[in-house]
């Protein structure tokens, strides 16, 4: 296959060739190899690997299945993802992850499976399989109750850097939540509950007090931390502050949505952890522009709308994201600050790099050849019910959104806008 003609991120045209599963060229003028797709110059993005995402299988496949979710992945140029461990069973042994692993299978794009710690965890079965991280690891209760003592972190955290395996945690601290505000939240439902109490319960305190902390667990053990959906720009600045091999992610939602937009959702609005002022989330944004920011990552955790429903503290937390990462940030970079040179580095070569996937990322000859082509000239608006999540519903709905023409993953087209279609290869473990 030859795609003629598109541009990069950096704004070259180039030919690029692929020959089997690589790209075996990137250059001016190339010789053609099989199907040539001219792309009139349009932009041309290595997939984008999402780093933090809840599939849902085992245990909730009402929620999302393997399939739908990288289905879901692949319509918003997504062609990796790695999952979390909060399942049911949570995956924090080796029978776990095999049976994890045998869900995965039905991945359309690539996946890495991620461990988990309780009290109840096996460490020497679950390093022997290949994670590509620890964690999350929860510090504070999120779907799934995993949340652990700082005792067990240090340990967890200790035998990770024993067995070579980055960790990731979830930093909120639970002493610092406010539980008068949650308590105060009354019984409305869905959209019609008062989201803002969950914003008010787990403060902006409890996650900048719980990075400090595990920052400073990392270093001391020398281990390759990742701070997940950092939502305050002072747990940026204290990451950012912190030798190389500590790194964070931030989420769109935290990005593109504040407290002041809780009125509209309601309960489809509450997450772990939630949206913060829009004075924080205005600085976050331009953490996310400079540099402070290693890279984005959805925490992808769909929930169904009758499970939204609910009063604030009945509703489970986390809203979906993985279809709408690249096409929500290609949209901020028509009239904004942000670049698609940026959009490429926080979305496909910073987590690819962050994690080890070292043929994933980057668009030059020996990569993978993850591609996804977009016309930065045809908008529309994010419509719930047009993506293929199994949840049906998106927190952004309404917001405008770039969203590929096509993807491939490994030479293998997964998807195709022209008439919604998906390919039928499957996706392989990265770990």
């Amino acid at each position: 296959m030859l795609v003629r003609n598109a541009r990069l991120a950096d704004g070259r045209v180039r030919d690029v060739r692929v020959e089997g599963e690589r790209i075996e060229a990137v250059g001016a003028g190339l010789d053609a190899a099989g199907e040539v797709i001219d792309a009139r110059e349009r932009l041309l993005l290595p997939g984008a690997v999402d780093a933090h995402v809840h599939f849902r299988e085992p245990g909730a496949p009402h929620k999302e299945t393997w399939r739908t979710g990288s289905r879901s992945a692949a319509a918003g140029g997504v062609t990796t993802v790695i999952d979390q461990p909060n399942t049911d069973p949570p995956t924090t042994t080796g029978a776990a992850f095999d049976q994890k692993e045998l869900c995965a299978r039905h991945s359309l794009v690539d996946y890495g499976v991620n461990g988990g710690v309780t009290e109840s965890w096996d460490p020497e079965t679950l390093f022997d399989r290949p994670l590509v991280a620890l964690g999350e690891v929860f510090l504070a209760d999120s779907t799934g109750e995993m949340g652990i003592d700082g005792d067990l972190f240090e340990d967890a955290v200790h035998r990770a850097v024993e067995a070579g395996v980055p960790v990731t945690v979830h930093a909120e601290d639970a002493t610092r939540f406010d539980d008068a505000a949650r308590d105060a939240a009354g019984d409305g439902v869905g959209v019609d509950a008062d989201a803002d109490a969950w914003s008010a319960y787990r403060t902006a305190e409890a996650e900048i007090a719980a990075v400090e902390r595990a920052v400073e667990v990392g270093v001391d053990a020398g281990a390759r931390l990742h701070v997940a959906h950092t939502s305050t720009p002072e747990a940026v600045d204290l990451v950012a502050d912190a030798p190389d091999r500590v790194t964070c992610e931030v989420t769109p939602h935290h990005c593109l949505l504040s407290r002041a937009d809780l009125d509209d959702l309601g309960t489809y609005g509450r997450m772990n952890p939630p949206l913060r002022s829009e004075e924080r989330r205005a600085a976050l944004d331009e953490r996310v522009v400079d540099g402070r920011v290693d890279l984005l990552a959805t925490d992808h955790a769909p929930h169904t709308r009758e499970e939204k429903e609910a009063s604030l503290l009945a509703a489970p937390s986390g809203v979906p994201g993985v279809e709408t990462l690249v096409p929500l940030l290609l949209a901020e970079t028509r009239d904004g600050p942000l670049t698609v040179e940026r959009v490429r580095d926080l979305t496909a070569a910073a987590p690819a790099a962050t994690f080890g996937l070292e043929r994933k990322g980057r668009i030059e000859a020996g990569m993978d050849a993850d591609l996804a082509l977009y016309d930065l000239e045809r908008p529309r608006p994010v419509d719930g019910g047009r993506l293929h999540s199994k949840c049906g519903w998106t927190p952004f709905e309404g917001f405008e959104g770039v969203f590929p023409e096509w993807t491939t993953v490994r030479g293998d087209r997964v998807y195709d806008a022209a008439m919604d279609t998906f390919g039928t290869a499957a996706g392989e473990n990265v770990g």
